[in-house]
């Protein structure tokens, strides 16, 4: 009678516990090749995060926002796949936006390039990202999640392409 409840607590404890390992492989900071930075595109792109309590639409919000943002400047023919590992997500309060009308969203985080073929990391880019959380009204209604996503997933297209993916403008949150 215990032997099972002893197996359902370890594999409940190992799958928790896998849930928040890091896909990267971790190491210092890696600059992508100066050709394949020119010829790349991004192909599978995984993540895993730092916590356990994380919104259900995290994880998807950050691979489909970081996807976009690469799309536009990662165009190339080299395929590489994208681990994305963010330590820590703070995003401002939707109260705290109504009261005071402007904050910030900050996310740090390893981001992985990978060659498919070989396994083998060809670049490593530890990201710091802090962006305004807008206004009034877009602190109150806006997507948090998607702001500082699509923030991280410039300042990847800046680190390891040296492209800022959007033309400036109001729809680009990213200076420069």
């Amino acid at each position: 009678m215990k032997r099972p409840l002893l197996v359902a607590t370890a594999l409940l404890a190992l799958s928790v516990t896998a849930a928040c390992a890091p896909v990267v492989e971790g190491g210092p900071p890696l600059a992508l090749p100066p050709g394949p930075a020119e010829t790349a595109s991004i192909g599978t792109i995984t993540l895993s995060t730092g916590w356990l309590q994380a919104e259900d639409d995290v994880g998807d919000t950050f691979i489909e926002e970081v996807g976009e943002e690469m799309r536009t400047c990662a165009y190339g023919t080299w395929p590489l796949d994208l681990r994305l590992h963010i330590e820590d997500l703070d995003r401002e309060g939707r109260l705290t936006m109504a009261v005071r009308g402007q904050g910030s969203h900050y996310a740090r985080g390893i981001a992985e390039l990978v060659d498919p073929r070989s396994g083998t990391v060809v670049g490593r880019y530890l990201l710091d990202v802090e962006v305004d959380a807008g206004g009034r009204l877009a602190g109150i209604f806006g997507d948090r999640q998607m702001i500082v996503a699509e923030a991280f997933g410039r300042a990847l297209c800046d680190a390891a392409f040296s492209r800022n993916p959007r033309r400036p403008g109001p729809h680009n949150a990213t200076p420069d």
